[in-house]
């Protein structure tokens, strides 16, 4: 009962070949689909797919018809569970894109107690890597994906927009109030969004060095 992974290797190669790998909403849609549909005892395919930025390079003044070179670490992921009689869920997020603004940013006021150290600031850098993701409502099939197809690229330019005019341009009283804030905008902007989630965990920067503090804040915003 078993698939083999070469097998899914290949068929993976095999789809792209056959049909449009953009955008990755619908490639992950369709490998999905391909299993339930093509092993009867498979219930459910669970697949992830993720983009990374390639940018062309500009020689001697030109774009060059056949180099590129990676732009950042910032990913774009999607993940697509195709169930047997049940549809397709879809995730659609960022990942990795690294922030930071030398003001705008403050956090005083917040709850105190005994094991607190932190000194209430007015004023900060703040810096983190964005995690978001959005969750689409259920597509009932193979079809419903296709004909959202420019729905996607939309979504995550818009979301990708919203994260960075948010971040730069509010006074920010907290990262947990910033990251909602984000989560709201994009829910109106995409009404076919069911929930949002954001995690950005702090980077501290010091005039006496850099150091990394992770600590992981998530919110969620459903309809």
């Amino acid at each position: 009962m078993v698939v083999a992974t070469d097998s899914m290797k290949n068929t993976v190669y095999i789809m792209a070949k056959q049909n449009p790998v953009t955008p990755p909403e619908l490639f992950a849609s369709i490998v999905g689909t391909h299993f339930i549909d093509s092993y009867p005892h498979l219930t459910a395919a669970h697949i992830s797919v993720i983009t990374h930025r390639w940018t062309r390079m500009t020689i001697d003044g030109k774009p060059h018809p056949h180099s590129f070179y990676r732009d950042g670490a910032e990913t774009r992921n999607v993940e697509a569970v195709a169930r047997k009689g049940k549809g397709i869920d879809i995730r659609s997020g960022i990942a990795g894109l690294l922030v930071l603004k030398s003001t705008g940013s403050q956090f005083h006021g917040f709850v105190r107690d005994e094991f607190t150290t932190l000194p209430e600031v007015w004023d900060r850098i703040l810096s983190t890597d964005v995690d978001a993701g959005w969750s689409w409502k259920t597509f009932p099939d193979i079809a419903a994906v296709t004909a959202a197809v420019p729905k996607f690229d939309k979504a995550f330019a818009d979301a990708r927009n919203i994260t960075m005019k948010t971040f730069a341009e509010e006074d920010s009283p907290s990262v947990q109030n910033t990251m909602y804030k984000m989560c709201e905008y994009i829910m109106a902007a995409v009404p076919e969004v069911e929930n949002v989630d954001y995690s950005l965990p702090n980077k501290h920067y010091f005039e006496i060095g850099t150091f990394f503090w992770s600590f992981f804040l998530r919110i969620e915003a459903n309809s």
